[in-house]
């Protein structure tokens, strides 16, 4: 397996693309769909032209005109992968050759970090991003850049890191100002000892990813702010998520549907979020929590063996594998500081199992796998920027 062949084909893929892409979930960009009025009011029509384009192994979207766009938490995740080349780079000046100079990456850098200011949601009290398509769930309609405390998590941490290459301050006071989004835009659902933020200001879903991600952001801005303010909410929204793990260490998914589902890179942000509060904000609070939740993790979830990355923690090969599975459990386990010879055997398996599977003579990564059948249709966001930042943080932690 070599990997860096690997990672350069998809280097060079998203750059060749300029980092625009389809989505699994921009069903509803089609200009067809969007000339019908009638069709567009129903909630239910909705959901089924989404899921229908995203489960559909036949790409129709050139036919429906669903123009290929950039995608704010897609440039994020593209974002925070560059910066993992500099440090690299940095490290080892010789590994030039392979991914480019310390001046062709910082380029690139600002080039990404500029598009992603430019692509704010506006009207809210901080810095925040969302998705550029509608999109309808079963529980409610965000509609085109409606911000999610999700997509501006992983933008603010890819922020934070260009601001630590480059040093302009602008990326940095961006990034600082979506606090005053997360704490005065996005609702709270009060729980006995903290509270949860909602997954964007139009809901009041308890998901517990995602008031992580919220409890991650503040933990980040806290350690170039220190206001105590930042500290108190992300310790309060982390203990009711903690409240609610279970005693096999697994966490249930959301209060709307619980322990009906357990996915694995969902698990991975909780666990990500949870040790990067503990590691800026200094409170070990939650290490058994953490400790807990990997174990359950790490053996439920990939398969030794084989190097699969299992979507859910009951899941069979024959069922649904997804990559964001295999590029997620990268950054978490490095950001746990568990990366070691036993986990970084496992994530070189799952690596080469991605490789030799799911990845394209053209460099990029197809969608899903089920059973044999393969969905083979290209999305930029996911998996591929997935796996560029993934691959990126196996890259710096093997120099």
């Amino acid at each position: 397996m070599d990997i860096t062949k690997s990672f350069k084909a998809l280097k060079s893929y998203c750059e060749k693309e300029q980092y625009k892409g389809w989505d699994p979930y921009d069903g509803l960009n089609s200009k067809i769909f969007n000339a019908i009025p009638f069709l567009k009011k129903s909630s239910f029509i909705r959901m089924v032209v989404i899921q229908g384009f995203k489960k559909l192994p036949i790409n129709l979207r050139k036919i429906a005109l669903v123009p290929k766009r950039h995608n704010a938490k897609g440039l994020g995740l593209l974002l925070s992968g560059y910066c993992n080349l500099y440090e690299t780079v940095k490290s080892k000046p010789e590994l030039s050759n392979e991914y480019g100079t310390l001046q062709d990456i910082e380029k690139q850098i600002n080039e990404l970090a500029e598009l992603l200011i430019s692509m704010q949601s506006k009207g809210y009290s901080g810095a925040c991003w969302g998705y550029t398509f509608d999109w309808q769930s079963k529980a409610f309609f965000l509609p085109i850049h409606t911000p999610t405390v999700v997509a501006t998590s992983f933008v603010v941490e890819s922020l934070l890191n260009a601001y630590e290459v480059t040093k302009n301050e602008r990326y940095l006071n961006i990034a600082l100002s979506s606090a005053n989004f997360i704490l005065k835009d996005l609702n709270r659902i009060e729980k006995p000892n903290g509270f949860m933020f909602s997954y964007s200001p139009l809901d009041n879903r308890a998901v517990y990813n995602a008031t992580l991600l919220g409890t991650k952001t503040l933990a980040l801005i806290y350690k170039y702010t220190e206001n105590e303010d930042y500290m108190k909410a992300a310790r309060a929204s982390a203990q009711a998520v903690c409240d609610e793990q279970n005693t096999d260490g697994s966490f249930p998914h959301s209060d709307q549907v619980g322990n009906k589902w357990r996915d694995n890179f969902h698990t991975g942000f909780k666990l990500e979020s949870l040790a990067i509060y503990q590691q800026y904000c200094k409170d070990k609070s939650f290490n058994e929590n953490i400790e807990r939740g990997f174990n359950y993790w790490i053996e439920n979830y990939f398969v030794f063996e084989t190097g699969l990355a299992k979507y859910y923690d009951n899941s069979t090969a024959n069922d649904t594998v997804d990559l964001h599975c295999v590029a997620q459990a990268i950054p978490t386990i490095c950001k746990l500081n568990k990366f070691n010879n036993k986990t970084s055997a496992l994530l070189s398996k799952c690596i080469e199992w991605a490789i030799n599977n799911m990845q394209s003579p053209n460099g990029y990564f197809y969608f899903q796998k089920k059973g044999k059948s393969i969905n083979k249709i290209c999305y930029m966001r996911w998996p591929n920027a997935w796996m560029f930042y993934g691959m990126s943080y196996f890259i710096r932690n093997n120099i």
